[in-house]
């Protein structure tokens, strides 16, 4: 049972939008990514995305001049949302998501606008969805997975803290868990023991939670091998090299605790 009065979302404008064409659509949340976001979108545009799902962009408030409008229009953005209200990443996730729900999505992925990952694998998650999977999770560390150029320090963390505490409390073996490349059913992320849509979802909150309730709950989730590269030299992130990342693990135990259940 879905509640949707009772929905936190933070507030946002409608940029564009075209018209719904699928039942699956692509969420990329993005924030001054310049060239990078432009290049995901080529590769998604030479590899027919738009001809499987829609692509919805959520900004958080660019001020790069990457997001134009014609130049989306051409690469076959479905829509634009611009976030108006206070937070980060998990606010926009929030209010993309409501805004999909609402127009009745039924399989939703999400990628990063950093263009680190190959959108290649976007059927295999829209495959994984279609046969009755309600999270799918992209991996570059199981077998047909691949990792560029992966800090140090982040593949440690991943592997040995991150990845460990997640899969021993949600009960499912998780590999890549700080990875924003996944995908939910309409019905994960509808459902009220979930409930999603709430202010206590600013940062990388929501990321850690619904890996760790999603399974709990009973809900079927599987990982599939993706590219994850990253660029020589200096890092596309929004994590600070020690505030964001003990944030981040504040966020892993509150979330490994029941912290953020409803």
């Amino acid at each position: 049972m879905n509640n949707k009065i009772n929905w936190e979302i933070p507030g946002y404008n409608l940029t564009f939008w075209t018209e719904k064409k699928y039942d699956a659509c692509i969420i990329i949340p993005v924030i001054n990514e310049g060239n990078r976001i432009i290049n995901l979108l080529k590769k998604m545009n030479d590899r027919d995305i738009h001809k499987i799902a829609d692509i919805i962009i959520v900004d958080g408030g660019s001020t790069d001049g990457s997001l134009d409008i014609e130049k989306l229009r051409m690469l076959n953005v479905s829509g634009l949302l611009l976030k108006t209200g206070a937070g980060k990443l998990s606010a926009q996730l929030r209010c993309g998501y409501s805004f999909v729900l609402d127009k009745d999505y039924k399989n939703i992925i999400t990628i990063d606008g950093n263009n680190k990952d190959d959108p290649v694998a976007i059927p295999q998650f829209i495959d994984a969805l279609g046969n009755g999977y309600d999270f799918v999770q992209a991996s570059r560390f199981i077998s047909g997975g691949v990792a560029i150029n992966t800090p140090k320090s982040r593949d440690f963390a991943i592997k040995w803290i991150h990845a460990p505490l997640l899969s021993i409390a949600s009960g499912f073996r998780w590999t890549d868990t700080t990875q924003g490349f996944r995908a939910y059913s309409s019905k994960l992320l509808l459902d009220d023991r979930i409930s999603p849509f709430r202010d206590i979802f600013v940062t990388y909150e929501l990321l850690a939670y619904l890996s760790y309730i999603s399974p709990k709950l009973g809900f079927r989730c599987i990982e599939v091998p993706t590219s994850r590269i990253y660029p020589e030299g200096d890092i596309p992130t929004k994590i600070s090299s020690f505030k964001g990342n003990l944030s981040v693990f504040f966020i892993l135990i509150k979330a490994c605790t029941g912290r953020y259940n409803p």
